[in-house]
């Protein structure tokens, strides 16, 4: 099973930026997709942005032009860059990975302040 943790999470005022990243217990060479949700208070978990093995990646439209993912196969990480941040990209953001089934991170906390 791969496990996933998160990191780089904090408080941060509208129009700032963080950095996510999610350190994976293996080899994510041959991870078919990995990426990351979010959920906010009274919410569902909904999808921020994922990217295939290959590179490709697609994104919440909300957070198109703003956010952006990568992956470093060598260092088994999956990053996320938060940019132009709004008070409404508050949540818990969630790493995930797709292989053999659906793996999850703990979680790391967003707070946006306006």
């Amino acid at each position: 099973q791969v496990q996933l943790v998160e990191s780089g999470g904090g408080l941060v005022q509208a129009g700032g930026s963080l950095r996510l990243s999610c350190a994976a217990s293996e080899s994510i060479f041959s991870i078919n997709v990995m990426g990351w949700y979010r959920q906010a208070p009274g919410k569902q978990r909904e999808l921020v942005a994922i990217i295939t093995n290959h590179g490709t990646t697609n994104y919440a439209d909300s957070v198109k032009g703003r956010f952006t993912i990568s992956r470093d196969n060598a260092k088994n990480t999956v990053s996320l860059q938060m940019n132009t941040l709004k008070p409404e990209d508050t949540a818990v953001y969630y790493c995930w990975a797709y292989t053999t089934g659906s793996y999850w991170g703990q979680g790391t906390q967003v707070t946006v302040s306006s």
